[in-house]
Formats: structure tokens, sequence, C-alpha cells
């Protein structure tokens, strides 16, 4: 199944729905915004400096953007090691209420599945079967434990889906753009566990977020989603491409290429035939 509904409930945390400009080098390749060229001229000192305005950093980072819905196409190659052709996939948000999918292959629909405040459902065509679950399942997936509706929502929206805090994380910029490096190991509670992470940050000079990293501490788990290729629709900045590597006791990669964007309503139908099979999450 687990194959399909595995691939789209991760499809689900990485579309992107409001991004701005990304830093680009020359060629217009996104760049750490902690390295630094060999040749570069640029006095040492300038390079990570201390932020001096923090509160418009925050300010710029936390505050989430203001849509109605919004409706994206995208072209999605998955890696888990098995065989899984280049997916259409059809994206619908519904802000604070729904974040409907629909995957096709070959022109044939293949999956379908939606999550809102209460949980996540998935279903799988080709083997007529189908989930209705909790975020549990989904934070399995990613290897992590704090993932809910409104995280997900922050992941979609290519905002700060983590918390952070001065007191907690150390916050430099150059001319690249921010980074936000947690100064002790962040725990993150649940009602089953406590996982402890490491977590870096990467916006650029428009407080755009561009990378997250989170790397459990007490284990190999860790998962990094990055944005580039932004431009700007219907007055919000969106990223073409969204990549999105999990590390650890599961591994696997997901590149996306958005081709399209549309702000309009649409139905999003979802119910399940009588003849499909439930999966049990374990």
């Amino acid at each position: 199944m687990k194959n399909w509904i595995s691939v789209l409930l991760l499809l689900l945390v990485v579309t992107s729905c409001k991004t701005r400009n990304a830093a680009r080098n020359k060629t217009g390749t996104p760049q750490d915004s902690t390295s630094t060229v060999v040749g570069d001229n640029r006095d040492p000192k300038d390079v990570n400096e201390p932020v001096s305005d923090k509160f418009a950093f925050f300010e710029h980072v936390i505050i989430p953007p203001k849509f109605e819905q919004i409706k994206i196409n995208s072209k999605i190659n998955v890696e888990t090691g098995n065989f899984i052709p280049t997916l259409d996939a059809t994206i619908y948000i519904e802000n604070d209420k729904k974040v409907w999918m629909n995957l096709q292959a070959f022109f044939f629909t293949v999956a379908k599945g939606i999550a809102t405040p209460e949980g996540i459902k998935g279903q799988d065509k080709t083997s007529k079967t189908y989930i209705d679950s909790d975020f549990d399942y989904l934070n399995h997936l990613l290897n992590v434990n704090f993932i809910d509706y409104k995280s997900l929502e922050k992941i979609l929206l290519g905002r700060t889906f983590v918390k952070i805090s001065d007191s907690q994380f150390n916050l430099t910029q150059n001319a690249q753009g921010f980074k936000m490096a947690s100064k002790v190991n962040q725990k993150i509670v649940t009602n089953e566990k406590t996982r402890e992470y490491k977590i870096v940050l990467q916006y650029d000079t428009n407080y755009d977020l561009l990378s997250v990293n989170l790397k459990d501490v007490l284990s190999p788990d860790e998962l990094e989603i990055s944005y580039s290729n932004w431009d700007e629709y219907n007055g919000i900045r969106l990223p073409k491409n969204v990549k999105i590597i999990i590390k650890g006791s599961k591994s696997s990669q997901i590149l996306m290429e958005n081709t399209k964007f549309d702000f309009s309503r649409m139905e999003t139908a979802y119910s399940v035939p009588s003849s499909y099979k439930k999966i049990e999450i374990k």
C-alpha cells in the first residue's frame, strides 16, 4: 500500500504554499548562509554576525500568510527503494480546514488523501485499501514526533513549523541571509514520547524559509525540507521546487516541481468505496 498511501501522506508534508525570494549565487543556485567562497574579499567579520533587529526577524518568520485556498499542480519523483513512476499530483489547501490530494500515474488516479485537524485519511485504488488515522502515522513516516494539523499547514505554507525563540536559538546573518541554530537540544514532548533534536533553519535576506534540518540526537533519524525557485502568484510568493530528505531507520527522498498555482475554490469530494479494506495502523 502501502507504497501509494505512504507516498501520498509524505507529499502532504512537502507541498509549499508560501515563501518569498531565495538567496542565490550568480548561477541561480541557492547558497548556504553559513558558507564562504574561496577567494572571497569580504571581511570575515561580515560572516555570521549577530542580528541587530531581532524583532523584525521574528515578526516576519512567525506571522502566517493570509489566503483562503490554493490549488497546486505538481510533478513528483519519489525515491524509496521501490519503483514508483513520476506522479502527477493535484493538491488543494483550504486554510485551517483541510489539505486534499489526488495522485495520478500514467493518467490514472492511483491514490487520494485528505488531512483535517481531526486526522488523516488515504486510499489506494490499485490495492483497494484505505487508512483512517490520527497524525501518529505521518510522524512515523517522517521519523519525527511533532506533526499535527497546524504544523502540517505551516510546512505546506513554507513557514517555520518548529518552536523558535531568542533564548533557545542563536540567530546570525550574512550577505546570503539568516541562520537559526539551536543552542541546546530541543525537547519535543508528545503523549507517547519525548525526543530531542538539533535544529538548524536557513532563511534568505527577505526572511523566507530556505531549509529546515532536524536531527534526533539519540538516533540516526534526520529530516530536512528545502524550498527553491520562488515566484509570485496572486500576490503570494510560491516555490516551484520542494525537496524532502528522510534519513535514519527509514530513508527516502521526494522531489516536487510545482507547475501551476490556482486560487479558486474547488470541490474536494472524498469517500471510500464499501469494497475497500481498511489497513490497521500499528
